[in-house]
């Protein structure tokens, strides 16, 4: 049994209160069990040098833990001077994750800021953030085709991400901390609405793992991100 109660195939409670943040095109606080993380989308009329006159827009991410969102105070990466490894990985997979669903050349010359910041962390902080910030973004584009401007069209479809891991021999999905301190296997899965694949992360702490226990998280990982795109339409078709 688990610590919070859930079968290995179940994912936590899932919460998602859109609009959170009034001052910003798109935004989302999505709760998954004890992890929160507010996601907000900011549409911004200028897309980096590389794009100029290229009739194409951008989506980027940046990502952080606020200091009270853990066990332990969390410093500030600002007063460090530098960004970390850990979160410019985090907010690279974002952007990557929501660029693979987005019609850059229907966003016209325009940059989408997501932001993702966890206010309270349990585990599952970057899989969580991809699916806040997928509906943050889906907000803003909304938005950006009501004022008439370019935006129609230009989510190809949802995308959401699930961790999956093997935790003594058993593989469970939607890992909590206390789950992820102790997993042999971590994995993290990024898919679309429609079961294609993203991106996969996956590291063996102590002992490889086999095909079978592959095969087995990545059909949890698929069924837990068939319910995390049910839960995005479900919301935005209320909105």
């Amino acid at each position: 049994m688990r610590s919070d109660g859930r079968r290995a195939d179940e994912i936590r409670p899932v919460v998602m209160t859109p609009g959170f943040i009034r001052s910003t095109d798109g935004s989302v606080l999505i709760e998954m069990g004890e992890t929160r993380v507010i996601c907000t989308a900011t549409i911004e009329d200028k897309v980096p040098q590389f794009l100029r006159d290229s009739g194409r827009g951008w989506v980027t991410a940046e990502y952080g833990m606020l200091p009270g969102s853990g066990d332990t105070r969390i410093e500030r990466e600002v007063t460090r001077g530098r960004i970390g490894g850990r979160t410019h990985e985090i907010q690279r997979l974002i952007g990557r994750s929501l660029r693979a669903v987005t019609d850059m050349t229907k966003l016209g010359e325009r940059t989408v800021w997501i932001d993702c910041d966890v206010i309270q962390a349990d585990g599952g902080t970057r899989t969580a953030s991809i699916t806040g910030a997928y509906v943050a973004l889906a907000l803003a584009v909304r938005k950006l085709a009501a004022q008439g401007k370019s935006g129609n069209g230009a989510l190809r479809e949802a995308v959401a991400a699930i961790s999956v891991g093997v935790v003594g021999s058993e593989v469970l999905v939607d890992l909590r901390y206390d789950e992820d301190s102790r997993a042999a296997v971590d994995m993290n899965f990024v898919m679309t609405q429609g079961g294609q694949y993203v991106e996969v992360q996956g590291t063996a702490e102590h002992n490889p793992f086999s095909k079978v226990q592959l095969d087995h998280m990545a059909e949890l990982a698929w069924a837990a991100i068939t319910q995390l795109t049910r839960a995005q339409a479900d919301l935005l078709a209320k909105m």
